[in-house]
């Protein structure tokens, strides 16, 4: 005979048993691990964005703290940069000044001993000496310190020699002649004073210039410092005497 198995499915119990609830507990399941793993990551990107909002908050603090350290360094800075200024200034006072002592003794050791000077002046640049050889054409467009004179030598190739000879003193760029003449006589002498005594010489004018020899700057081209620049100055000489003041008192 068959065997036929008489408890009821939802009674019976094993693999084939039939299930009671159907598939509904498996989907709620599914759909709270879904719910967790969704809770996990909201709560990671939240501390995401506070760990952000952390650093961003130190690097605002950091910055202030930067900013209000600059802005109390900038009388320093203010005071360095006009200390520059000063000793540039000064430097290139130094550097203009122009050693007319060397230049004089080295004209005595060239000078010939046919020549004989009646006048003789030094300009720095723009002087009038300057602008006088400029206007004869002798050595026009002088742009450093100028020596003129003028006197009287034997003859036009003494005064050649002479500004052969003026070409060796050191620093001497050109040598302009801007006039020579030939006496005529004891009347109509070359010239006056000692050239009048030598009818028979010839009266000459000329430059020298130096024209690569630094000049010192015109008035008012010096920059200007800013009008903070004295303020911060002093502020930086008063903290330092603060600073030594509290030294010697400890």
């Amino acid at each position: 005979m068959r065997p036929v198995n008489l408890i009821p499915p939802e009674d019976r119990r094993g693999e084939q048993a039939p299930l009671r609830t159907g598939p509904l507990p498996y989907f709620l399941l599914a759909a709270l691990v879904v719910a967790l793993i969704g809770v996990a990551m909201m709560a990671l990107t939240d501390n995401r964005i506070s760990a952000s909002e952390d650093e961003l908050a130190t690097l605002k603090r950091e910055d202030a703290a930067a900013s209000a350290q600059a802005a109390r360094l900038a009388s320093y800075t203010q005071f360095q940069s006009l200390s520059e200024q000063r000793v540039s200034t000064v430097q290139s006072l130094a550097d203009s000044r122009f050693d007319w002592e060397r230049v004089l003794r080295e004209l005595s050791l060239v000078l010939p001993g046919d020549v004989m000077l009646d006048d003789l002046s030094a300009s720095g640049a723009g002087g009038e000496g300057a602008e006088e050889s400029s206007e004869a054409g002798g050595a026009a467009g002088v742009s450093g310190p100028s020596l003129s004179m003028s006197g009287c030598a034997g003859g036009y190739r003494g005064v050649a020699r002479f500004v052969t000879a003026l070409k060796d003193i050191d620093g001497v760029t050109r040598v302009g002649v801007q006039s020579s003449s030939a006496g005529e006589g004891e009347a109509g002498g070359a010239g006056e004073g000692a050239c009048a005594a030598r009818p028979s010489a010839v009266q000459f004018s000329l430059v020298a210039a130096f024209d690569a020899a630094p000049v010192p700057a015109p008035e008012g081209a010096a920059e200007v410092a800013p009008e903070s620049a004295p303020e911060a100055a002093q502020a930086a000489s008063g903290e330092t005497a603060e600073g030594s003041e509290e030294t010697e008192g400890g």
